[in-house]
């Protein structure tokens, strides 16, 4: 007896050590899995696509959990997974794999399986796969087929040579021209499908029963022509990514222990491991600066094209440049995990995220070619039993009635329509992905383009989470210098967020470094040392209320709202260095325009609203609401949709993943190291840049209007072409060119977002 899914999925689990959880998704053609520790990522994404391969057919099927593992449905989504402990899911690390595909190979799949045409798709894609020398390849069968025609067609109409020849350069045409269109309809006739491809060879060999061999040609030249110029469309978005895979360096350099280097396979990298990055070489794997200094160009990652500066301690990404200055760092995501390898994978399988209008133009695809088969016959004989018109013989201005069901098959077929949606979404990704804007499929950019509030949370997305240093209080007042002074003696040698902002307003102010002895922190309160034979202390303000100092220190004055404080105590000297977080610069004219497109904006933090207060009204937020819990905040963003509001929240995609949950379009800043933003949210917007969410906006908005234009040009000209030909008004050759000609149209337009400006 056949095992049932649940049973190959259960054995799957308890094959994978590390593996807990399996999400599965077979109509948007996603699969995540729930990891805990380090697991081997290629052997795992190989066992899983196996597994996949094996179950999918049986999906649908009704099926029981194995006693030790639990099953749980969501719509179209399931969710299958071994029974644990209730506090085993915070830990679980979700990684998204790609769908695997049948009839591709996996190492290939990810180019071939967005385009794997449904029924009706106009594409050359079966098979193939979408690349440079596709599009090369279908541009020279349609220059042969054009050359021949011509020639055929000039041979003709001056009468010259034998008579057989106009027929033969005709026929060299038609193989040409119609070669791709036959590979791809007899890979659907053996699975029983009939597409476009087949309505084209099907008016072609109809135009031939006739004697409308320039027609024919005609019709196969300007339909290979047109994929030769949908492939090169799709090759352009594809580039996108292919830009980001060659970044990624194949070899690093590795520093062995006790001393001297090698030259490793990135494959063979580990974590913690020492690596150099030479000047003019790419960063092989995420990890830290522990030696040297330099800057980076990220713009691989970001669109960012500002070189950013790296000295120890800092991060740096994989496949991101090294500029000037020989680096060392240590290994702390192996290069599968790497942020680049993330941000491929989340645009491979937007690319493969089919938006609300795309399938809704699948669903009819099969369908419709048949019912555009059976209308050309019902009207056949129609024109032929109805009103008397020849069947197969033209009769000198009147078209046989063969002739009529050819021009109205070929003006009814949906090549435009099929390519007018899928071609703008793909465009609009590239573009994105090219701007520093991720977007998790096509649903994303057409819900973005719906929205009237923004939602934002206020630390790391309107300020930018890195505290700064606004000023040095001293009691009693006078001693503000040896408060500094103090200040970065004790915090010179930490990397915690307040050390680094007092440290860099040190420098900047040019105050003189004193060295501190026997250096020690206290775990969530402070630092202390000795400073001259004394002892010196900084922390927080119940540092001082629980020493004796606790009387007088309950006196001191509260820092304003919207400001922190970090207490310095020396041998005769007390004072507090006052910081704020930073309002990102851009935050009030992103603001700004939001308003000025009608989009309400609304804070959403779990801040006092004094300091949440002072900050909406230093950058023009319409509405604050502080101090809520994760809770109260998902219950807020509840509240606006409850009121027809269509929101998006933008937040961190770490502390705000349930609001992010709760909106109808989740956007994440900053997912250069954030698991979580890649993990939770539709859109991310990479390098910490809010100003992305105008782009992305702006983007969503062009491409669901051209998406509509694609829409009106395509069912317009069908319908125009159609009652045309039902009427007899126009031969052939004018419905081929008004075919072919609106899908050449669609694609370019669709184009435009791909060279177009959506800042």
């Amino acid at each position: 007896m056949q095992p049932s899914w649940t049973d190959t999925l259960a054995e799957f689990l308890k094959k994978e050590p590390g593996v807990e959880a399996v999400r599965l998704d077979p109509v948007s053609r996603t699969v995540s899995v729930a990891t805990l520790g380090e697991v081997d990522l290629k052997q795992l994404e190989k066992r899983l696509d196996e597994t996949l391969m094996a179950i999918e057919s049986q999906l649908g099927a009704k099926a029981k959990a194995p006693a030790g593992f639990t099953l749980t449905r969501d719509g179209q989504r399931t969710e299958f997974s071994g029974v644990s402990c209730a506090t085993a899911p915070k830990f679980w690390k979700w990684r998204e794999f790609a769908w695997p595909e049948a009839d591709a190979s996996h190492a290939d799949h990810d180019h071939d399986n967005d385009h794997d045409h449904d029924e009706g798709s106009h594409g050359h894609g079966h098979g193939h796969g979408h690349g440079e020398s596709e599009w090369k390849e279908l541009t020279i069968f349609a220059a042969v087929c054009g050359v021949f025609g011509i020639a055929g067609f000039t041979v003709k109409s001056l009468a010259v040579g034998p008579s057989w020849l106009p027929l033969a350069l005709y026929a060299i045409a038609l193989i040409a021209g119609g070669w791709d269109a036959a590979v791809d309809s007899w890979a659907n006739i053996k699975k029983a499908r009939v597409d476009i491809h087949f309505l084209m060879l099907a008016v072609a060999v109809g135009a031939i029963c006739v004697g409308a061999w320039s027609e024919a040609v005609l019709l196969l030249f300007l339909f290979s022509a047109s994929g030769a110029m949908e492939a090169f469309a799709m090759d352009r978005t594809h580039r996108e990514v292919n830009a980001l895979l060659k970044s990624a360096p194949k070899h690093a350099t590795l520093l062995v222990p006790g001393g001297g280097e090698r030259e490793v396979p990135v494959d063979e990298i580990c974590l913690t491991d020492r690596l150099l990055v030479r000047p003019g070489e790419a960063f092989p794997a995420d990890g830290n600066v522990l030696k040297g200094k330099s800057a980076t160009d990220e713009s691989a990652l970001t669109g960012e094209a500002i070189p950013v500066e790296k000295a120890v301690g800092d991060p740096v990404f994989s496949g991101t440049l090294n500029l000037w200055g020989a680096v060392e760092f240590e290994v702390t995501r192996l290069p599968a995990e790497s942020t680049l390898q993330k941000i491929i994978r989340l645009i491979q399988t937007a690319q493969k995220l089919r938006a609300p209008s795309e399938r809704f133009t699948d669903k009819f695809g099969g369908g419709y070619t048949l019912a555009v088969l059976g209308a050309c016959a019902v009207m056949f004989l129609v024109w032929w039993l109805g009103f008397g018109i020849a069947p197969f013989l033209n009769d000198g201005e009147t078209k046989s009635a063969f002739y009529r069901a050819m021009t109205l098959l070929v003006v009814m077929s949906p090549c435009a329509l099929v390519l007018s949606i899928p071609s703008a979404i793909l465009a609009a990704i590239a573009w994105g992905a090219r701007h520093g804007v991720l977007f998790r499929g096509g649903a994303a950019i057409e819900k973005l383009a719906s929205i009237n509030v923004v939602a934002m949370d206020k630390t790391g997305t309107l300020t930018t989470g890195e505290l700064a240093v606004v000023g040095y209080e001293s009691f009693p007042k006078g001693r503000e210098s040896d408060i500094m002074e103090l200040a970065y003696a004790l915090e010179a040698n930490s990397q915690h967020p307040l050390a680094r902002a007092i440290v860099r307003d040190a420098k900047a102010r040019g105050v003189r470094e004193l060295g501190v002895d026997e250096f020690e922190s206290i775990t969530g309160q402070g630092v202390r040392g000795s400073l001259g034979g004394s002892q010196v202390l900084l922390g927080r303000r119940e540092l001082l209320e629980k020493g004796p100092l606790a009387e007088w220190a309950r006196n001191l004055p509260p820092a304003a709202a919207d400001l922190a404080e970090v207490w310095v105590v020396g041998k005769d000297v007390i004072g507090r260095v006052l910081l704020r977080d930073q309002i990102r610069a851009e935050s009030k004219d992103v603001l700004a325009k939001l308003k000025a497109a009608g989009i309400h904006t609304v804070m959403l933090t779990g801040d006092r609203r004094q300091a949440a207060e002072s900050v909406a009204r230093e950058i023009g937020l319409d509405e604050v609401r502080a101090g809520l819990t994760p809770e109260e905040k998902v219950a807020a963003i509840q509240e606006l949709r409850a009121g027809g509001r269509k929101v998006a929240m933008v937040g961190d995609g770490v502390n705000d993943a349930p609001c992010l949950a709760a909106s109808d379009v989740s956007v994440a800043m900053g997912a250069r190291g954030s698991d979580a933003a890649l993990e939770q949210a539709e859109v991310i917007l990479m390098h910490d840049r809010i100003e992305n969410f105008l782009a992305a906006l702006r983007l969503s908005k062009r491409a669901t209007a051209i998406i509509k234009q694609n829409l009106a040009i395509s069912l317009g000209v069908v319908l125009l072409m159609a009652i045309a030909a039902i009427f007899g008004i126009i031969p052939l050759a004018i419905g081929v060119a008004a075919h072919e000609g609106s899908t050449v149209i669609v694609c370019l337009n669709s184009l435009r977002l791909l060279f177009g400006e959506n800042r």
